[in-house]
């Protein structure tokens, strides 16, 4: 399905030829071999304002990126099962302040790392049990093997939890294992990228009865219309999946990266609720304009408004910002002025990032970088797809912000 343009940008407040000034420096890293293709969508008070597309999504092919390319967005799935764990909430099923061993019982007696080497760690009793909140704003004490910060990240690579997952794993028995490995730091008390969405989809499944990838095709997907996001693709799905890359140590130019990215075409075991969609920027959009306007699109309701407006307030503890509360380590997000909702990231002051943006816009991305953001106070919003790990490669969410930013003229 495509994404066009279908109003004059200046109808909307932006201006045309600065609007155009998107594409031409994109390009540059497509014709400088940085990236393959890439994909970007622009939206305002629900109109596209700007829809392109340019370069190969796969080079090797020569194949172009077109209209309906499928990307594999990673971490943009979290948003997506922090939204379904809201429609639960919602519908009374649990409270945020619930202690999610209510439901997943492998979490009842956690232990927090407290200090001594990965041979020989010294843990401690959580003083704080996980709540459900701290699953949807990462301040659970879980992490991530590949940060590689920290003893904890090491004892998650040494049990298999990298980049990837153990084989033959499924979501139940991914949560029994994680629980059995210390926490990062006590519950509530810091900021950790990490598996925390994975868990909460896992609590998703447990609380609706039915297996995240059913929830999601039931509840989300097929009422929003979001006929291209996929677990995993084959047959002509896949002939329009971009190719993933990385960059080359050595020249900075593309590197095929098919020993990751061939897990895309292989029917999963384990549904990563943090980092399993592939979807298109056509599906992508339809769900940044269910958020914008407040939980509903096209006479379809997911979501009240007031809880959408929840979901985008800062909820780290004391409204402190992520500069101030995270371990470090990567994120999908800078730290300076950026909180945290239940779901994504929350600009709280544009200024110590240097980067123009609304107070109150939410956002995030996936490793492979893709991005999206949805600004309430404009209204806007704007979708960025490529495949290129890692998203740290170059500052492209960064460098599309001032350029929509500086389009916007009304």
């Amino acid at each position: 399905m495509d994404v066009a343009r279908n109003i004059d940008p200046d109808e909307i407040g932006f201006d045309p030829a600065r609007l155009a000034r998107i594409d031409g420096h994109f390009r540059r890293y497509v014709d400088a071999g940085q990236l393959a293709g890439w994909q970007i969508v622009v939206t305002r008070r629900g109109q596209i304002a700007h829809s392109s597309t340019y370069g190969l999504r796969d080079a090797e092919a020569g194949a172009p990126v077109t209209p309906d390319t499928l990307w594999r967005i990673y971490s943009m799935t979290k948003p997506v099962t922090s939204v379904a764990a809201m429609m639960l909430w919602e519908e009374g099923h649990f409270e945020l302040t619930d202690e999610i061993s209510r439901w997943l019982p492998e979490f009842a007696d956690v232990r927090v790392y407290h200090k001594g080497s990965a041979l020989k760690p010294y843990t401690v009793p959580a003083i704080e049990p996980i709540r459900v909140w701290h699953l949807l704003t990462h301040t659970a004490g879980l992490t991530y093997g590949f940060m590689q910060t920290s003893v904890v990240d090491y004892l998650y690579r040494a049990a298999g939890y990298d980049l990837h997952w153990p084989t033959g794993m499924d979501l139940a028995a991914a949560s029994v294992a994680l629980a059995e490995l210390p926490l990062l730091f006590q519950p509530g008390s810091a900021w950790g990228y990490s598996v925390a969405t994975d868990v909460l989809g896992r609590l998703v499944e447990v609380v609706s009865g039915q297996r995240l990838d059913d929830f999601f095709a039931d509840r989300i997907l097929r009422p929003l219309g979001m006929t291209d996001t996929h677990w995993w693709v084959d047959g002509d799905h896949a002939e329009r999946l971009g190719a993933l890359y990385v960059p080359d140590p050595r020249t900075g130019r593309i590197l095929r990266h098919d020993q990751f990215g061939a897990l895309a075409r292989q029917k999963p075991t384990l549904l990563a609720g943090g980092s399993g969609l592939i979807s298109s920027a056509y599906d992508y959009h339809r769900f940044t304009q269910m958020l914008l306007r407040g939980g509903e699109l096209d006479g379809t309701r997911l979501l009240g408004p007031r809880t959408v407006r929840f979901m985008a307030r800062n909820h780290l503890p004391g409204g402190q910002d992520l500069a101030a509360l995270s371990t470090g380590g990567f994120a999908e997000s800078i730290f300076d002025g950026v909180g945290f909702g239940l779901g994504f990231a929350v600009i709280q002051d544009p200024v110590p990032g240097r980067v123009p943006s609304s107070v109150g816009e939410y956002y995030w991305g996936g490793v492979a970088s893709t991005a999206f953001w949805v600004d309430p106070a404009e209204e806007v919003t704007a979708l960025l797809f490529t495949q290129l790990m890692p998203s740290s490669t170059y500052p492209l969410r960064s460098q599309l912000r001032q350029l929509v930013y500086s389009a916007l003229v009304d």
